[in-house]
């Protein structure tokens, strides 16, 4: 019974070092709160959308249904066309939805400045751009954001009907290495 128990200590001896070894080998997960504004200009100067496929119904549909746009949109600290940048939006969206203005957007957050210079965020989601607030989800990250998941609130800021250019505010919750 005596060499039972010594084993028994024994084993689970060696699980915890091993369990510290392991848990030495992976890095702490971290939260990160970013706030920061997006310039979607459809017009005028300095264009960053331009709409590259549609389907015949397009233009005759009230929500602009199966047309593609690419994106190079200004992210910049405040609303303000001469806020600083931080980054970029990059990637496409494509309207939906044949009821409501809801874009498929798959785009990355390209920071250039700042304690996130160089780091990017994956988003892929249904953007309902008429709604108050709208929740994207985050599915990836590279560098300061390596395996990012979380997810961004969108709110419009401004918005122009003539000629589609927008302003949207980003809150966004990022977990990551």
């Amino acid at each position: 019974m005596g060499e039972l128990k010594v084993i028994a200590v024994a084993a689970m001896l060696i699980m915890c070092v091993l369990h510290a070894a392991e848990a030495e080998g992976h890095p702490e997960e971290k939260v990160s709160h970013l706030q920061f504004y997006f310039h979607d200009t459809v017009s005028g100067k300095n264009v960053t959308v331009v709409q590259v496929a549609s389907a015949k119904m397009t233009s005759s549909s009230p929500t602009l249904f199966g047309g593609v746009a690419v994106i190079d949109d200004w992210l910049t600290e405040g609303p303000e066309a001469t806020s600083k940048m931080v980054g970029k939006a990059q990637g496409l969206y494509t309207s939906a939805c044949l009821e409501e203005a809801h874009l498929l957007m798959a785009m990355t957050l390209v920071f250039s400045s700042g304690e996130y210079n160089g780091s990017t965020l994956s988003v892929v989601g249904i953007n309902a751009v008429f709604h108050n607030v709208r929740e994207l989800p985050i599915v990836g990250g590279t560098g300061l954001f390596r395996l990012a998941r979380g997810y961004a609130l969108a709110h419009t800021y401004f918005y122009d009907q003539t000629t589609g250019n927008a302003i949207v505010g980003y809150n966004v919750t990022a977990f990551h290495f």
